[in-house]
């Protein structure tokens, strides 16, 4: 009987350690649970705390380098942008139709000649110089009629501006002329109207006003010049080979006889005509002479005298 109480007493202390583990194991979970549920509860009612803004670092950008060496140079290099020139506003060039050339009949240049000019400086030519005379040089130049005067002494101020022979140009602007828009420029800035550009064109204008003489003799004394008068209108044909109807292909204006040689002379513009016996290309005096007879079986590139004329609507009071 003892022994059942002794090992009754003894099975009690034995569970003494059970009983309080269990106790504080409760009492533990107890008080993890109260820390859980007070921690949620601090993070509800505590204000979220604002991050404070993130510092950027400033680079220095004036280093200090040891040396002056013009090769170094800093890690980020500040360039000053170049600025641009301003465009140079464009100048629009105003367009000038180009005057028909001497070979291409056409009623009339398009291009508006200007009624004075500097001389133009000394543009290589062929040939020997331009010539000029003066009205002192020309047998009885003061006995001719004002208009004719007017466009002589026109006509010998342009070839004191040292202009060549250029192909196709009706304005000393250009540096120089052709033979026909030489004709044209000189009647058109005295005043006459509808003047035809081209040698041909200028031919039928005469010869339609009545003032026409035709020159078949290769003479100089023939008859046939006779009638011929300073300022008369002096046409050629075969000067170059064309196929043009009318075949005129040169024209110059009569000037009249020089004193000191007594020969006939003229003024026009010419890609080789002679003035005591040297060529001349361009803008000037030459010698009106009757052309030697073809040496070509082919008359079509033998230059002919064809005839004169007055200028139509010339007034010779």
């Amino acid at each position: 009987m003892k022994y059942w109480r002794s090992m009754s007493v003894a099975l009690k202390f034995a569970r003494l350690p059970l009983i309080f583990a269990l106790l504080f194991g409760a009492i533990d979970c107890a008080n993890a649970a109260e820390n859980s549920l007070g921690a949620k509860i601090k993070r509800i009612f505590e204000p979220t705390p604002t991050p404070a803004p993130r510092k950027h670092r400033k680079r220095a950008t004036n280093k200090a380098t040891p040396s002056p060496s013009p090769t170094a140079s800093p890690r980020h290099k500040t360039t000053s942008p170049t600025p641009s020139p301003s465009p140079t506003p464009r100048k629009h060039k105003k367009k000038s139709p180009t005057p028909s050339p001497e070979e291409t009949p056409s009623p009339g240049p398009t291009e508006t000649p200007s009624p004075s000019r500097s001389p133009h400086p000394g543009a290589e030519k062929k040939g020997a110089p331009n010539v000029t005379l003066s009205p002192d040089e020309i047998a009885g130049y003061d006995s001719y009629p004002p208009k004719v005067r007017q466009i002589l002494d026109a006509g010998l101020a342009l070839t004191k501006e040292n202009l060549g022979y250029t192909y196709g140009s009706a304005d000393p602007a250009n540096g120089g002329m052709d033979c026909s828009g030489f004709i044209y420029y000189l009647l058109t800035e005295n005043g006459f109207k509808d003047v035809p550009r081209d040698s041909s064109q200028q031919y039928v204008w005469v010869r339609k006003a009545g003032n026409f003489n035709a020159v078949l003799s290769r003479h100089e004394d023939t008859f046939e010049l006779d009638a011929l008068k300073p300022g008369d209108l002096l046409f050629w044909s075969g000067t170059y080979n064309i196929d043009r109807d009318p075949p005129i292909t040169h024209t110059m204006i009569y000037l009249g006889r020089e004193k000191r040689t007594k020969k006939r002379v003229m003024i026009g513009s010419s890609d080789g005509r002679t003035y005591d016996g040297k060529q001349r290309w361009g803008v000037s005096v030459f010698d009106f002479k009757m052309p030697p007879p073809p040496n070509s079986g082919d008359a079509k590139i033998s230059p002919v005298f064809v005839g004169y004329g007055r200028i139509p609507g010339l007034n010779e009071d």
